[in-house]
């Protein structure tokens, strides 16, 4: 092969090579404008998510993912007063708006718009981190219970005596229970307008990730971006 034959292709490979990695290093640092999306799968544990502080950071991990983890991002979930540490409203978590998916839709400009009738969420706007449906009720796999520990205004959900709504405070892998709102807005709620919450439906049948699923969750939550 002549010299400058194997030199031309060295260096149609190094520029391919070169236009990888910066394609790469452009999606790491965070060129999506998303600032909402429910999580594509549990990080493993059911409703133990490691806290609040394990929460973000798996939101923070799969933003990252997707090329939009030069935002600070938060998981859309309340705790209850304990242990003599108070209550967290999740609400108060997740910046000021507006908030876009993955496909550059507005689905609230403000937390008060959020929780508002005017609020854009649904099934076909409520998207993952990959810009994906996620399956909900009449689905073969449903999927449309997202943790949130949270009544519809936003603020935590206050427990009875003896009882859970958060999974021990995002804690706990079995037993015990946490509030969920359908993404869908669709389900068997007898109450029609807990049925249609995005946020605050009901309470689960525990927390491992079997019990889970027995109601129609994966376990998945809302993540949002600060600005």
């Amino acid at each position: 092969m002549p010299r400058r034959l194997v030199l031309s292709t060295a260096a149609a490979v190094a520029v391919a090579a070169a236009l990888i990695a910066g394609c790469g290093a452009m999606r790491s640092s965070g060129s999506n404008p998303m600032s909402f999306f429910i999580t594509s799968v549990n990080p493993g544990k059911g409703g133990d998510l490691g806290g609040l502080a394990g929460a973000d950071r798996f939101c923070q991990s799969l933003a990252t993912s997707a090329g939009a983890g030069n935002r600070t991002w938060r998981a859309y979930l309340s705790t209850a007063a304990m242990n003599g540490q108070p209550a967290v409203n999740a609400r108060d978590r997740i910046g000021t708006g507006p908030w876009t998916n993955a496909k550059g839709v507005v689905v609230a400009t403000s937390v008060a718009d959020l929780h508002s009738a005017s609020a854009k969420l649904g099934k076909d706007t409520s998207l993952n981190e990959k810009g994906e449906v996620v399956s909900g009720f009449g689905d073969p796999v449903n999927r449309h219970d997202i943790l949130t520990g949270s009544r519809p205004d936003g603020t935590v959900a206050v427990p009875d005596p003896g009882k859970d709504t958060t999974c021990g405070n995002w804690t706990r892998s079995d037993g015990g229970s946490a509030i969920v709102g359908h993404h869908d807005h669709r389900g068997t709620n007898p109450d029609p307008v807990a049925n249609a919450s995005w946020n605050s439906s009901h309470g689960t049948r525990g927390c491992s990730v079997d019990q889970l699923k027995m109601s129609g969750s994966a376990g998945l939550m809302y993540c949002f971006a600060t600005h």
